[in-house]
């Protein structure tokens, strides 16, 4: 036995503090909402313009400020700022806060708008090297759209300071809801598009404006609440300040630390422009993908993070030890069944939600193969958004920069081997792969500096957990064949039938199982969806 076993006769693994349960359920349904307009989002988009170089040519454009909006605003400011303003909150006046935070905005506003104004007027590197496969045409259309969307970095970050603040005051509702906002305006855009009878060409430029109006409305709806703690926006420019320099000083490594999944992101685009329609298909599969991820995994991380920067903040170590354990349990009771689940379902799911309009049968193909791919990496992407804050509130980024360039390093790997064989998928595979052995490399370390995490009561639930997924997908796969037998792949209600009842067998499944598994998770679940009934 280890020293970082329980005894014998104790209990398996306490459940989950209700604190962070309690936070992650509120983010979750509000992240879930947000993650099912996203899909409604895609939806409009793909009816309208189904696969063509138009798609292809608009998501290298919303890549560009996309993937600099996960790493520096979503990614490294959030990673930065968070522990350093919680510490201030703690451990000093809730005006040095309050002044610190007005001086971060003003350096994200001062910084982030002078590189915004720099790519508008000389995108045309950018476009080439992001996408080297697009002809002339492509390449025009793409600067034009990228002008337009630039602007989206900055309101995001701003979006994610406010929702920074919030979180490390106990408020998570209102910046869980912000995406939402985001999703709904654009959705709101596309069907102004849909009934001015507009070409092709310029509904992909009007839904380039609908995703900048989308990003101003991500940011302004979190005002009334920050302004309801008190927090006043006041000019305050000033680089020297401690706070300021500590929130650069940890962004810096934090920026490399969490950029595996945008680098690869990235490097697969660069590869997939070479393939028509291979940008799109792969964006459609990650967007599904992103849906779990969102409502587990980013939902438990953005819990997690404001209590390990507490924990961290009030240097209490075995608490720290204590929420990742049990961010990594939820993230594993959540995502192990979503995985299989996504899986078996992969085509039935893409046929119900994107097959129409101008969405063919074959672009269904495409992208459910893509979704496969990514899904093997679903618990492992989940699980970096819990183990890579922990290292910056522990002030210790080198490791989260070393898992990175790590993952970094795989994904390229792959992506040079297996793309001339497997094509687009080989690239979905390489991220897969990457998320992986990111995960691992952060898991591993923790475990041995500090301990706590690889017990054998996180062994047993992984263990419990991948039984009940695996009986659960038995089901479901024989599910969906008898019922594609029986009423067809012909309209929406046949689909609906095909993808959606074999994920309700599959939950009530992996539910039942887990019961007579006595999987602690279950009750967390329980409880807090009783509560939410409550209210």
């Amino acid at each position: 036995m280890s020293a970082s076993d329980p005894p014998p006769g104790a209990p398996e693994a306490p459940p989950p503090q209700p604190r962070l349960a309690r936070a992650a359920g509120i983010i979750s349904v509000a992240t879930g909402l947000s993650r099912v307009l996203g899909l409604v989002r895609e939806q409009v988009f793909a009816a309208l313009l189904g696969v063509s170089p138009l798609t292809d040519a608009f998501v290298v454009a919303f890549r560009i400020p996309n993937l600099l909006r996960d790493l520096f605003a979503e990614g490294a400011l959030s990673a930065a700022f968070v522990p350093t303003f919680t510490d201030y909150l703690t451990n000093r006046r809730r005006e040095e806060a309050f002044l610190l935070a007005n001086r971060v905005i003003a350096a994200v506003t001062l910084i982030l708008g002078g590189l915004v104004l720099l790519a508008m007027a000389w995108p045309d590197p950018l476009v080439r090297g992001l996408a080297p496969g697009f002809g002339p045409d492509g390449r025009r259309l793409t600067i034009l759209m990228t002008r337009i969307v630039l602007p989206v970095l900055p309101l995001v970050s701003l979006a994610a300071l406010c929702m920074g603040m919030l979180n490390a005051q106990g408020k998570f509702a209102t910046p869980a809801l912000a995406p939402a906002m985001f999703n709904v305006l654009v959705i709101a855009t596309g069907a102004v598009l849909a009934v001015l009878g507009l070409s092709e060409r310029q509904v992909v430029i009007g839904w380039s404006i609908g995703t900048l109006l989308g990003a101003g409305g991500q940011l302004f709806l979190q005002v009334p609440a920050l302004w309801r703690t008190g927090f006043r926006l006041r000019p305050a420019v000033s680089f020297r300040d401690p706070g300021v320099r500590r929130v650069g000083s940890l962004m810096a490594p934090a920026t490399v630390g969490l950029a595996a999944t945008q680098v690869n992101i990235m490097v697969s685009t660069m590869f997939a422009s070479h393939e028509p329609g291979a940008n799109t298909w792969l964006l459609y599969a990650f967007r599904l993908l992103y849906l779990p991820i969102g409502v587990f995994g980013v939902a438990i991380g953005t819990a997690a993070t404001a209590g390990l920067a507490r924990r961290a903040a009030e240097q209490d170590m075995e608490g720290l030890r204590d929420t990742l354990r049990q961010a990594l349990r939820l993230v594993a009771f959540l995502t192990i069944p979503s995985t299989v689940g996504l899986i078996v379902l992969a085509k039935p799911i893409v046929r119900l939600l994107f097959e129409h309009g101008r969405f063919t049968a074959a672009d269904t193909r495409a992208t459910a193969a893509a979704l496969v791919f990514y899904t093997i990496g679903l618990f492992a992407y989940s699980s970096v958004k819990a183990l890579a804050p922990a290292y910056y509130a522990l002030g210790r980024p080198r490791v989260a920069v070393v898992a990175s360039l790590s993952a970094v390093a795989v994904n390229l790997a792959l992506n040079i081997t297996l793309f001339p064989v497997l094509k687009y998928r080989g690239l979905a595979l390489g991220v897969a792969a990457a998320a992986v052995v990111n995960a691992g490399v952060l898991l591993v370390v923790f475990q041995r500096r500090w301990g706590g995490l690889l017990r054998r009561d996180l062994a047993v639930l992984l263990a419990k957990v991948s039984a009940a997924a695996a009986l659960m997908g038995v089901l479901v796969w024989g599910s969906a064949l008898l019922l594609e037998r029986a009423v067809g792949t012909r309209g929406v209600g046949a689909n609906a039938l095909v993808a959606l009842v074999p994920v309700v067998l599959g939950v009530l499944a992996y539910g039942g199982v887990c019961l007579a598994l006595r999987v602690d998770e279950i009750d967390v679940v329980r409880r807090l969806a009783a509560r939410f009934r409550r209210r």
